[in-house]
């Protein structure tokens, strides 16, 4: 798998398209930390380590809906693995005029954009999530 980063996020676009209420990812340090960051902002109700019956570690992603409504209404990746794009902490765009929120990797860990803001760091921008 070349992108398991954007494998995880179209796992969630078509969880959420399904209707479904929980979906598995396989288990990776990036891939918890970017949850972190969508379950602080309340783009998801959480996640856990799951045993999907393989070897492999799991994650759990319990999906979230508003009266019926996905609460994730658009989710894309950014920085892909043929093209990354890295942005400096004045520089890190804004999603629906602050409405949604970027989800940035920067030295002091992953940040949604407005964290990283108010701590004055940039990095390389993962996603869009609105």
């Amino acid at each position: 798998m070349t992108d398991p980063l954007g494998d995880m996020l179209t796992r969630i676009r078509n969880g959420q398209q399904a209707k479904k209420d929980s979906i598995l990812t396989p288990a990776s340090k990036l891939r918890a930390r970017v949850l972190d960051v969508l379950q602080r902002e309340g783009y998801i109700r959480g996640y856990s380590k799951a045993d999907d019956g393989t070897t492999s570690a799991a994650l759990r992603i319990d999906l979230k809906y508003f009266e019926g409504q996905p609460a994730i209404q658009h989710v894309s990746r950014v920085s892909k693995p043929g093209r990354r794009v890295y942005s400096g902490a004045t520089e890190l765009p804004r999603v629906r005029n602050g409405l949604g929120i970027v989800i940035v990797s920067t030295p002091r860990g992953v940040l949604s954009d407005a964290e990283a803001r108010e701590q004055n760091v940039g990095g390389e921008v993962l996603c869009q999530v609105f």
